[in-house]
């Protein structure tokens, strides 16, 4: 009895051994992934938010050494705006839908600029699916430039490796236009959700790129309903990187990043291999969000030369996506470039918890917001009338600054 007590307790005792050990060589792997699975929370939301280096693999851009400082004259902001008939307070809404920066361009020049929640203007914001619309421009490049003959190519002509998945012979085209056909679960707030999976196969240096060709279930034809599917972003991404030879962050940093002269740093985040989050892990001042805002509102042009060509920055901003399968979801989708109900001019980037870049073409006006919005799905409809709402406000703002 006594040889078997003390084996079980030297059993025990090196299977402790054993966890220790694991715990020791996996500790950076537990700790990122217990970051991300409390990134969300009430008290660490809006810190997580400006410091996501700090929780994911990442990296930085190359230093600029020519800085574009905007051009300052601020004015008051309106006070009210209208949606669904009734007057509210933009202040109120501020604050519900938790923004941490709001900032106002007219004609080229910076008129209002707002930080919230303790929240500063060097702050490095982190994009989420912003960063869509980033992805969408270099592919804009790449095809210009020759590297991509053509956006009805299947994905699979420049990427092989996608052939035994979901994505075998869909046109560029679908992907861009998130109608891609694939079957992925966007539903954030479910653990077991693909979105939420690929999160972990983030955090703990897994492959984005093996993930993505791991998907094979799909809901029908390409081509034939939108679904909004953010690994297609991914796949955008893999597509750009295969023809040009290069990597997302240089595509970025070389076609856009080095050519608006950026007042700030700015960083991608990157799954274990170094392979940029393409659907959502920029990271950057609002001030240069507005750039690339005001990048597109000049139709691809930035102190007259042409960073975007000027067909991509007309083409990929229209609302040229079936229809989407969710009923509630009334808005109009391009080139990763959402288009309002009811659209005179505008289009817009926008991000999960709250982030807008926001262009109004006939206003001549560009509105940037970010937020750490927990409740942003809270409306019941999965936010479409958050978003809604949103972009009344964005309107009432523009028309304020175009009338005077």
């Amino acid at each position: 009895m006594k040889k078997i007590i003390k084996y079980s307790l030297g059993s025990i005792g090196a299977l402790l051994l054993v966890a220790i050990v694991v715990a020791l060589i996996y500790r950076e792997d537990l700790v990122r992934l217990n970051n991300v699975l409390s990134l969300f929370d009430e008290d660490k939301i809006v810190t997580n938010f400006s410091g996501m280096k700090n929780v994911f693999f990442h990296q930085d851009f190359k230093s600029i050494e020519k800085s574009t400082k905007w051009k300052e004259n601020f004015s008051n902001m309106p006070t009210q705006y209208t949606h669904e008939k009734e007057t509210k307070k933009i202040s109120a809404f501020l604050e519900k839908t938790k923004t941490t920066s709001l900032l106002v361009i007219h004609d080229g020049v910076l008129v209002s600029e707002q930080y919230y929640l303790g929240t500063k203007k060097e702050d490095l914001r982190i994009s989420w699916s912003m960063a869509k619309s980033f992805s969408s421009a270099v592919m804009g490049i790449a095809v210009e430039a020759g590297h991509i003959e053509s956006i009805d190519d299947p994905v699979t002509k420049y990427v092989p490796s996608l052939k035994k998945s979901a994505y075998n012979d869909v046109p560029i085209r679908d992907v861009l236009n998130m109608s891609s056909g694939v079957d992925f679960d966007e539903d954030y707030l479910a653990f077991s959700s693909d979105i939420n999976k690929m999160g972990r196969v983030l955090a703990l240096g897994g492959s984005m790129d093996e993930f993505a060709a791991s998907i094979t279930a799909t809901i029908g034809k390409s081509g034939q309903a939108r679904q909004y599917t953010s690994i297609d972003t991914h796949v955008i991404a893999m597509v750009v990187r295969a023809a040009t030879n290069k990597t997302l962050s240089e595509l970025i940093e070389e076609g856009i990043w080095s050519k608006i002269g950026p007042e700030g740093k700015g960083y991608f985040l990157t799954d274990g291999h170094g392979v940029a989050f393409a659907l959502g892990g920029l990271n950057m001042q609002s001030r240069d969000y507005a750039k690339f805002g005001l990048l597109f509102l000049n139709e691809g042009m930035w102190e007259g030369k042409q960073v975007i060509p000027k067909s991509w920055a007309l083409e990929s901003v229209k609302a040229s996506a079936p229809p989407s399968t969710d009923k509630n979801d009334k808005f109009g989708y391009g080139y990763q470039w959402w288009v309002p109900v009811n659209p005179d001019q505008e289009f817009y980037a926008i991000g999960v918890y709250g982030q807008y870049i926001y262009i109004n073409r006939k206003t001549n006006v560009v509105v940037v917001k970010t937020s750490a919005h927990r409740g942003f799905r809270d409306d019941g409809q999965h936010g479409n009338l958050v978003e809604q709402e949103t972009i009344e406000m964005f309107r009432a703002i523009s028309q304020h600054y175009s009338s005077r």
